[in-house]
């Protein structure tokens, strides 16, 4: 077995690489390649354990996904967040089940509700590449990469569920509430312990071979760990990416910079190998249907796609008009509160006002109506936009690997038949939205007109008042710096540092310049010793921690948005490369 798995990775990389390389959507073309070739007479038939699949796929997939959302965005998204990837997912489920049950009774209420928990949660992978290859705003981006973070755990929960019922348990409403509950608490508590743990050992180990193979094995923990204690692994992996992604800029260059490729490699690795695996049992799980009419299971699993296909716009519409009357009736009380406060401040209803104003403070954030309408208002989405995230309901690699576990999550508690309809619908409703919704949504979204021209216009500005604090925090820097030469070399080599200082406020990105304007000045009277580059490159790398210090406080106080936070010490980080890349090519000092 061990070599058949090694053929299906190499082959649907191969496969997947030259659909990237065509501009081709990969997972469609991976899974009609081993598709073909499954029909071929010398393929083998491969058996993995589902289980196996669903705990080596979804860790690593889920925490390299949290660790590219913006924490501070996801935080002030999570109304929209929580709808679709909570609300929604129990809404598809039910309205699939009931559609599934209606069209083959013999799945049972619970078997049908079954289907509707596994193809409930869409998965952003592929709407998120198309979304930012075409520049959406960064809150649609947030919206559906933060859905697919958490809905994960809330169809996972339902899936178990209906699975334990299927094979012959009894629970009742209440005992799934409890058990979302605690999955989610558990979940959240464990992932955050997991990343605390990491991050610590992120800032203390240098060694970037070590930190990233502690980041790969780490996620595999939380999500163990967390199932272990009846909690949702799903979210024990995303709290543990959210944190560590949020304090990643206090890391290590060399760690922030290994973290990228490792993890887009991972993805694409497990993504191809899920893909190809599914496509090679489609035609097995079709011919063992048994007594099942062929006929009727393509109607079921048309009738499938198409509820998950109109379930999602109607909710998103409908939910967002419901949010945003709440927020309005949040807003008019708080306002009520703050006049309340101003007239009694010890009054029980200005409580709240009070520890709204302490918790702004304390982050070191003015306390204005703006700063309020950002903690109550979450963003808002247009029409065009809303239309988007209807549109954006791919389902992927979640769906077909829990469609995959499912003869061994309902215990032989379903019939041989009913299974294998199952993991059709699964395939068909994955495979139709990535047809029907990956080919489509590129040219719907140039259509609606929707792109992120305000957002950079909004950038802009923030980049303009970060350059000012910039410099105003860089010359603070070289001031003292300046005492720090005079007392180490002389007061002669002050004309140099200047040299250096100059170059480095005019091309802050060019190290070479301040090697060259060093090595131009007039030379020090002998008794002195010679700043080496050493010393040059020293000065710069402290240059440039001011800089991200600067950014990381900005951040922190609500005025610069992390994703342009992220791209600028992106920037530093190679300039800080570059420099210790010049210092190990240089010949030794005698």
């Amino acid at each position: 077995m061990g070599v058949e798995v090694f053929v299906i990775l190499v082959c649907s990389v191969a496969v997947a690489a030259f659909a990237r390389w065509r501009g081709w959507p990969a997972p469609l073309v991976v899974t009609a390649v081993a598709l073909a070739a499954s029909l071929l007479p010398f393929v083998p038939t491969v058996e993995i354990d589902g289980h196996l699949l669903l705990n080596l796929t979804l860790p690593p997939l889920l925490y390299s996904a949290a660790l590219e959302v913006s924490f501070v965005s996801f935080k002030r998204s999570l109304p929209h967040i929580r709808r679709l990837g909570v609300g929604l997912v129990v809404v598809t489920a039910a309205a699939v089940g009931l559609v599934a049950w209606l069209i083959m009774p013999e799945l049972t209420i619970a078997g049908a509700l079954l289907l509707g928990a596994i193809v409930g949660p869409p998965d952003a992978v592929s709407a998120a590449a198309i979304a930012r290859k075409l520049g959406l705003p960064r809150r649609v981006m947030t919206v559906m990469s933060g859905e697919s973070l958490i809905n994960d755990a809330t169809s996972l929960t339902l899936v178990r569920v209906f699975a334990a019922i299927v094979a012959g348990a009894t629970v009742t409403v209440w005992d799934g509430v409890v058990e979302f509950a605690l999955a989610v608490v558990v979940g959240v508590a464990v992932g955050l312990v997991f990343g605390i743990v990491l991050h610590q050992l992120r800032l203390r180990i240098s060694d970037p071979v070590v930190t990233g193979t502690v980041g790969l094995l780490v996620p595999f923990g939380a999500y163990a760990v967390a199932e272990q204690l009846h909690g949702s692994g799903v979210l024990a992996v995303v709290a543990m990416g959210l944190y560590v992604g949020f304090n990643a800029p206090k890391t290590r260059y060399v760690t922030r910079q290994q973290d990228g490729p490792l993890w887009s490699s991972m993805d694409f690795l497990l993504e191809s190998f899920v893909f190809a695996y599914i496509g090679l049992q489609l035609p097995d799980v079709v011919r063992e249907l048994g007594g099942v009419s062929g006929v009727q299971t393509l109607v079921l699993a048309l009738a499938v796609l198409v509820v998950v296909l109109l379930v999602r716009p109607v909710f998103v519409y409908a939910s967002y008009a419901w949010g945003q009357m709440w927020q309005r009736l949040r807003l008019l009380r708080w306002k009520h509160a703050a006049e309340e406060f101003r007239a009694n401040p010890d009054s029980p209803r200005a409580r709240m006002v009070r520890r709204q104003r302490e918790r702004l403070e304390r982050h070191g954030r003015p306390v204005t109506e703006k700063t309020i309408r950002q903690r109550i208002i979450e963003p808002p989405m247009s029409v065009q936009e809303r239309a988007v995230v209807s549109w954006a309901g791919m389902r992927g690699v979640v769906t077909l690997a829990m469609a995959a576990a499912l003869p061994d999550l309902t215990e032989g508690g379903m019939s041989h038949g009913n299974v294998e309809v199952l993991i059709v619908c699964a395939f068909v409703v994955t495979v139709g939205t990535l047809l029907l919704q990956g080919l489509t949504l590129a040219p719907l979204i140039k259509a609606l007109g929707v792109n992120a021209d305000a957002e950079r216009a909004a950038d802009a500005r923030q980049l303009e008042a970060i350059r000012r604090r910039s410099a105003e925090a860089g010359r603070e820097y070289l001031r003292v710096k300046q005492q720090e030469w005079a007392e180490l070399y002389g007061e002669d080599s002050i004309d140099k540092f200047n040299k250096v200082a100059r170059s480095l406020l005019r091309v802050e990105k060019n190290a070479d310049k301040a090697e060259r304007a060093l090595e131009r000045a007039e030379g020090a009277p002998p008794i002195l010793k010679r700043p080496s580059y050493e010393s040059v490159r020293d000065l710069s790398k402290g240059w440039l921690e001011v800089r991200r210090q600067v950014l990381l406080e900005e951040r922190d106080r609500g005025n610069l948005s992390e994703e342009v936070m992220r791209e600028l010490i992106t920037a530093m980080d190679a300039e800080e490369l570059a420099l210790d890349t010049r210092g190990n090519l240089r010949p030794p000092t005698r």
